[in-house]
């Protein structure tokens, strides 16, 4: 069987952006970023201010109904027929590819499949849709991704943000070993299986220091809090940053926010 391929859309003049749960509470300059970086390729930004969360925690934890109550109050905030960016691969492919199933056979299914069909990951949206062009405007730096399993596995984007990365000429990107393996974060099960996340998260902290990065990156905020949180307790030496975050201070002088 062959495999599927994606089609993107045309550079719209609108996006609606997601901005997820975690970039809410603890990485609002990622979301800020991300609207920075959509706004000076010409594209307005809407954010929907009744926006919650995707309803992925609940989903992951097989309770349905619950994960369905949440995701219902998201089907009413997008309905324009504009791309709904999002900064994270997890809740990204929650709602790419699951809120079709999550809503089959409810009155609510043809909303949801139809916003599905518009969610796309935001570094890939800057990348296959924007076609964004980089100039580095930063020091040279030795930089790691982590590539969180639902960008790699779910929404098929692992290349997104190496992509962008190779773009920046200061930027020198190494690869960790094991770079498909978990980061053992996975919204919940870090928490019913806190143990064997412990150990997950150790292996891959291990691995991004022994390329001698002078820090890491993720799009997925779940990696990064489970990342840093583990090198801290380590009182190792591994900062880590949204890669939107990056992308933005890399590329600009005192531009103002309007998120």
């Amino acid at each position: 069987m062959s495999e599927s391929v994606t089609v993107y859309p045309s550079k719209p003049e609108k996006v609606y952006l997601f901005g997820t749960c975690l970039i809410d509470l603890f990485y609002p300059e990622a979301g800020l970023a991300g609207v920075d970086l959509l706004e000076r390729e010409g594209i307005e930004v809407i954010y929907p201010q009744d926006q919650t969360c995707c309803g992925q925690p609940a989903y992951t934890s097989g309770r349905s109904d619950e994960a369905r109550a949440v995701a219902r109050a998201q089907l009413g905030l997008f309905e324009q027929d504009w791309p709904v960016v999002v900064p994270s691969g997890s809740c990204a492919g929650m709602m790419r590819h699951h809120y079709p199933d999550l809503f089959a056979g409810t009155e609510d299914a043809t909303r949801a499949s139809n916003l599905a069909a518009r969610v796309w990951d935001l570094a890939d949206f800057l990348v296959n849709v924007c076609q964004i062009k980089l100039t580095d405007a930063g020091e040279p730096m030795t930089i790691a991704l982590h590539t969180s399993c639902s960008s790699r596995r779910e929404m098929g984007v692992a290349g997104s943000g190496t992509a962008l990365l190779q773009q920046l000429y200061n930027v020198t990107l190494v690869e960790p070993d094991k770079v498909t393996e978990c980061c053992g974060f996975g919204g919940s099960f870090a928490v019913r299986h806190a143990d064997i996340s412990g150990a997950m998260a150790e292996d891959k902290v291990a691995a991004l220091e022994n390329t001698g990065c002078d820090r890491f990156l993720s799009t997925d905020c779940g990696c990064l809090m489970n990342l840093t949180g583990c090198a801290e307790k380590q009182k190792k030496n591994l900062p880590g940053e949204h890669l939107l975050s990056f992308l933005w201070q890399r590329t600009q002088s005192n531009r103002g926010h309007n998120l």
